[in-house]
Order: C-alpha cells, then structure tokens, then sequence
C-alpha cells in the first residue's frame, strides 16, 4: 500500500468556474448563448472573442473575465485585466457579486506569477464578511483555510497552531460538503504536519462519515482511517473501517492485504475478550 496521504500536502483545487457560471447565465438568459457554451466547452477564447469587458450583463461581463483567468498566455496583465472587472462586480449583494470576489481571491492564490496568498486570505475573509450565506463565500472559506494549513507566512508556531487556525473556520461552514472537504484537509495537515494521531484523525473521520467523497479517494480514506486505528490500537474502530472496506472493495488489489490486517485485528480484540 501506498503512503497514507489521500492529497498531498499543498494540493489545491483547480478552478472551477463553468458549472456555475453557466448558473449564473441561466439567470440573465433563458437560453445560453454561445459565449456560455464556450465556456462550458472550457473554451475560454472563443468567450473573449464573443464578450467584451463592458457587456451590458453582468452576467456576461463575469463570464467574460473568467474566460480571461482561464485564457492563455496566463499573463499577470490579463489578471489585472479580468481583476478590474471582477472589483467592479462584486459591489453587489447577490451570487453573482459573491462569485465575482471569490474568483478575484483566486487570482491572488493561484493564478500570479507571484502568488499574492496573504492578499487572497484578506479577500477570501472579507467576502465571508460580507455574504456569509453565500456559496461562494462558504466555498472560499475552505480556500482559507488551505492556506492557513500550509502558506500564510503569518501563521506561526508548531504544525498544531496550523490546525486550529483552519480549525476555527469549521463552525462557520454550513455547507456540509464544504465542512467536509476543509474536515479532510484538517486532516491531511495533520499527517503532512507530524501531529498527533488524536489531533487529526477525528477530522479524517467525520469527512468520511460525512460522504460524497468519490472515486478513489474515498476508497484511500478508508484505508487510511483504519490503517490510522490499528496503529493507534483502536482495535473495534480498525475492525469497523477494514469491513467497510472489504464491504465495498471486495476485489480491488488491496482486498488481500485488508484481509489480513482484518485477522490480525479480530486476533487483537479476541485477546482481550472482545467479540
């Protein structure tokens, strides 16, 4: 079996803007247009060929600058460009305006020659601020808290002031499925960290009880859980987490090494007089 991590340590999402900037133009037309369906054919040139800065949509105008940080070259000009357009919209107070600060806060992280991070967490902070029911602002909280795990300079200290700098974040989540990905990067620091099994692997837990983790992410997360418990000696929760397992995977190319580890834990638990 491969190492425990499921992520690496400074992996961040990509940016995923058509999906929901296609809800975004359902809103201003009934029928996308074909800038629309460029940018969900993630065609980004031919949105910029067909949108101008100043459409008369805001709608547009936010397609178009995200065709701008999604076009090549990815100059820092063309940031600023898309930037100037994103800082006009996000002076709302609907969705639209949310996802204009958020993609402005991924700019900085993300999308400079020099990434700007403490600029981003300022604006990912801001926009939880302002909007704090939005999607879009729940979704740039777990962006924070990525980079209080692994790149704010001003977070300093031991790998647990880490933790609970991203820790603080959970309560402000709604989402579920947003607390669950911020749960399970809580816990991926945590390994990446060198803490303390029982500082990180309650995170690890509630991301996968959580669900919706897919493919074989969820499958490492599971392993990981119980490989993480049997070490610990937490025999039952290793039992537990070996079966759900083999329960889902029962012939995939770890099911033999999960089999054994399962016999060597019901071996453990039967020593001490446990069912």
């Amino acid at each position: 079996m491969r190492g425990l991590s499921v992520y690496p340590a400074r992996k961040f999402l990509p940016l995923l803007i058509l999906g929901p900037l296609l809800a975004a133009g359902a809103a201003a037309s009934a029928d996308p247009d074909r800038a629309w369906t460029a940018l969900a054919d993630n065609r980004p040139q031919d949105v910029l060929r067909q949108l101008r800065p100043d459409a008369p949509s805001r709608a547009d105008r936010l397609a178009w600058a995200a065709a701008r940080i999604g076009a090549q070259p990815a100059t820092d000009g063309n940031m600023r460009e898309a930037e100037a357009v994103l800082v006009e919209l996000e002076q709302g107070t609907d969705e639209l305006a949310a996802e204009a600060a958020y993609l402005r806060a991924r700019i900085y992280q993300l999308h400079l020659n020099e990434p700007d991070f403490a600029k981003a967490a300022q604006l990912y902070a801001g926009l939880a601020q302002r909007q704090p029911g939005s999607h879009w602002a729940q979704l740039g909280l777990v962006k924070l808290g990525l980079l209080k795990l692994y790149l704010l300079p001003d977070v300093s200290g031991p790998g647990a002031d880490r933790l609970a700098a991203a820790e603080v974040l959970l309560a402000r989540i709604q989402e579920p499925l947003l607390r669950r990905d911020l749960n399970l990067q809580i816990g991926q620091a945590g390994i990446a960290l060198n803490q303390p099994q029982a500082r990180f692997l309650p995170h690890l837990i509630a991301a996968e009880q959580a669900g919706g983790v897919t493919g074989n992410a969820q499958e490492d997360l599971i392993v990981q859980i119980g490989v993480l418990s049997e070490r610990g000696g937490d025999w039952a929760r290793a039992r537990e987490y070996f079966e759900k397992y083999l329960a889902a995977y029962p012939l995939n190319v770890r099911a033999y090494a999960i089999r054994r580890k399962l016999a060597e834990v019901n071996h453990r638990l039967a020593q001490e007089g446990r069912p």
